[in-house]
């Protein structure tokens, strides 16, 4: 506690500096700045600002040969560089800039996706906290630490709605549901971005991928996505809107198709949404050389025709493909691109540039002595513990197994992950020399006493098909009154680039998992992913299991928290479990269809399988805590509303354990009747609520016109009169508390 409250003073008093400090100006007097500075500008040094290129280390995709990118520099042909950083490094960089005939600087971006200097859990852990103050937090320390490295710009939030655990980049994102997701995006947005744009510990936040990129066919990467227009606003669209809402710098078009036209092609998306309907005043770049992959798309015919459509459609920045330097110029003379197209996307580009205050100190972010005391900072890697701690999720704890004593005498910590430092970080993360990953095992020395003896064994490797060394972590485990198992992926196996067909605990281990369970102990097994994994046998066998995901810099030492019971587990799932490859898509707020199975086995002539079990394994908003909590006394202040009224809703929480804790209570509704067929319930309110053993608290709900509407036949944002089942549980499929309400005129 004490040390909570010492990061906290840290932060609050780091936040009253920089609020002190002269920030750029953001009023209309920058659009004026801007307007003066285009009118300098030649054809070629606009096109320069529309054009970015990587460093030639660290490079997240494909690198270009382009031996000439510092000459493009000084000549102006260059707006922004990524996989730049470290303040000496940026500071080199933009004296080149400030060579340039108008002097405009460079913006510096990076892959921050959780955590810079420290690594925090992956967004998905993240999101399974469901504390939106732990996730701004996680944003808010790699902003600072990103800032105070010369960077200007990340590259993150992903927001992608992400139904397909094969797809490997599930776990950047915040799950399948659209209203926890668009909380989050809110958080990471307001995280990265800080006190605004222009404050020395902000950096720009990018939500990516618009759009719809969580919905790649058969979860392979990059793949095209073909779906309605009511699934594209209903579903993928919400957490987009929430962060542009929140005052998201920038956007970052998608890889994939949406019904036949790319992402980066795409004016329905990129004209008629974001810079149309929303309004959007920010810029708009490619994903990494998106606009040249039209021509493999088969939709343009070359890249001067690909820089065409882009810019068209409303891509501002062209990441890496090299279509709008080398193109662009030549099709304005053809009278194919109007300057106009071009004069806009400039302007878009430099109003963030004045924003940061660049033209101004183009080095004001590039402080090595900032930097020096920012980076890996104590405080930061205390937030790094905490939000590890919450992103863990309790699946299971037979006879109350955890937490463990601190009086144990031998614990056997048997599996390829145990001593893993590397895995911890988890992918899309940044590898530093000298790095300082806790590994479990580390953890476990950190916390047990002298009196308690740890014996290890690694098993097998994780993706090994060999058993020979079944038998050295069978007999330390004999040895022990407790077993920790740590199975799951290497680091590598869940990302970009990274979709599996089969997303089975790879290799031999669960035959692991069952040979030690074979002995008679006690086995505590901790699953370490970025994904959902298929385990079966462990979830009906083992005594325990944490999913612990991918926790970062203090991995170890938040797992050891949470087994000893120094923190207790309040995780819930933010993406459902499936039960096997076969189900997938699985997710909690499908539609009835009009032949809905009875039970949890399909039957003949209704909707469900007839050879498995329909619910998934773990459903969504699924989790365990040591204690326990009862849900009671609901009350509504009405039966029926019209649309100008608010409901009133109040329940009791109760922990009726022997531990404190927290518990997220989820409210869901269904309409149970519409003119466009609605979910079986969906999400509308949760809350978070930390109580001590025994005691009590009211929770209160509101719901309004806001939370009952829905896109109509006609694709308008409207409410209709109906009932409605209101539901309250700790999971999807844990409803505890109902009740019924009318929506008149």
């Amino acid at each position: 506690m004490q040390k909570r409250i010492l990061t906290i003073l840290c932060f609050l008093s780091i936040a009253c500096c920089v609020l002190a400090q002269k920030t750029p100006q953001h009023t209309d007097a920058i659009d004026g700045k801007v307007d003066a500075l285009l009118a300098k500008m030649t054809l070629d040094e606009k096109i320069g600002q529309l054009n970015q290129y990587t460093s030639d280390r660290l490079a997240t995709g494909p690198l270009t040969e382009n031996s000439s990118k510092f000459q493009d520099i000084k000549d102006g042909k260059l707006g922004s560089m990524l996989n730049v950083k470290g303040a000496k490094e940026t500071r080199m960089v933009q004296e080149l800039a400030m060579q340039s005939r108008l002097k405009i600087p460079l913006l510096f971006g990076l892959d921050i996706i959780h955590g810079y200097r420290v690594t925090f859990p992956v967004p998905l852990a993240e999101a399974a906290s469901w504390d939106m103050q732990a996730i701004q937090t996680s944003a808010r320390v790699a902003g600072k630490e990103a800032a105070a490295a010369g960077l200007h710009w990340t590259f993150a939030p992903m927001v992608d709605i992400t139904r397909d655990p094969r797809w490997g980049r599930v776990m950047e994102g915040a799950g399948e549901d659209p209203y926890l997701a668009s909380l989050i995006a809110v958080a990471r947005v307001k995280g990265f971005q800080g006190n605004g744009l222009g404050s020395l510990d902000a950096i720009m936040a990018c939500v990516k991928h618009f759009a719809a990129y969580g919905a790649a066919i058969g979860g392979r990467d990059y793949n095209a996505v073909d779906i309605s227009d009511r699934t594209l606003w209903e579903t993928y669209l919400p957490p987009f809107k929430a962060a542009l809402d929140a005052g998201a710098a920038t956007f970052m078009n998608s890889f994939n198709e949406l019904n036949g036209i790319p992402a980066t092609g795409n004016s329905y998306l990129q004209r008629d949404i974001l810079k149309g309907k929303w309004n959007y005043k920010g810029f708009v770049v490619s994903d990494w050389g998106s606009v040249g992959e039209m021509v493999q798309h088969g939709y343009a015919r070359n890249s001067k025709q690909a820089a065409e459509l882009a810019i068209t459609a409303g891509s501002d920045m062209d990441m890496e493909s090299h279509a709008y330097i080398n193109n662009l110029a030549q099709l304005v003379k053809e009278n194919k691109v109007p300057v106009a197209l071009i004069d806009d996307a400039v302007k878009r580009i430099l109003r963030k540039k004045f924003e940061m205050g660049l033209f101004d100190d183009p080095y004001r972010f590039s402080n090595e002595e900032r930097e020096k005391k920012e980076l890996n900072s104590p405080e930061n890697r205390t937030a790094a513990r905490e939000v590890a701690k919450k992103s863990i999720v309790l699946l299971k704890n037979d006879k109350q197994l955890l937490p463990l004593s601190k009086n144990l005498k031998t614990i056997a910590v048997i599996g390829p992950l145990v001593k893993s430092n590397i895995d911890m970080m988890g992918f899309w993360s940044i590898k530093w020399e000298g790095d300082h990953l806790v590994s479990l095992y580390e953890g476990l020395e950190n916390k047990v006493g002298k009196n308690t003896r740890l014996l290890y064994a690694q098993g097998c490797d994780v993706t090994d098909t060999s058993k020979s060394n079944f038998a050295q972590a069978v007999a330390t485990a004999m040895q022990a009154d407790v077993v920790i198992l740590a199975i799951g992926e290497h680091y590598d196996m869940t990302g970009e680039a990274k979709s599996r067909a089969n997303i089975h605990v790879p290799g031999v281990q669960e035959d692991l998992v069952k040979a030690i369970k074979a002995t008679g102990k006690p086995v505590v097994v901790l699953t370490m992913s970025g994904r959902p994994m298929i385990f079966n046998w462990t979830a009906d066998n083992a005594d325990a299991i944490l999913q612990t995901w991918w926790l970062g810099s203090e991995a170890g030492n938040a797992i050891a928290d949470v087994l000893f019971g120094d923190y207790n587990p309040a995780g819930k799932l933010p993406i459902s479990f499936p039960r096997s490859e076969g189900q997938i898509p699985v997710y909690y707020n499908y539609k009835s269809t009009g032949r809905p199975s009875t039970n949890d086995m399909g039957i003949n002539y209704r909707s469900g399988y007839n050879d498995m079990q329909n619910s998934p394994r773990y459903a969504f908003g699924y989790g365990l805590s040591y204690t326990q909590f009862a849900l009671t006394d609901l009350k509504l202040d009405r039966t029926t509303l019209t649309a100008n009224d608010k409901l009133n809703i109040s329940c009791t929480l109760k922990n009726t354990g022997n531990y404190a804790g927290e518990e997220v209570v989820q409210l869901y509704l269904r309409d149970e009747f519409a003119s466009v067929t609605r979910p079986v319930k969906e999400l509308k309110g949760f809350e978070k609520v930390y109580l001590k053993a025994g005691e009590s608290k009211i929770i209160n709900f509101v719901i309004d016109k806001e939370t009952l509407s829905f896109y109509d036949q006609k694709m308008n944002w409207a409410t209709e009169p109906g009932t409605f089942q209101l539901m309250i549980g700790n999971s999807s499929d844990h409803i505890l508390l109902k009740s019924k309400f009318e929506l008149i005129k």
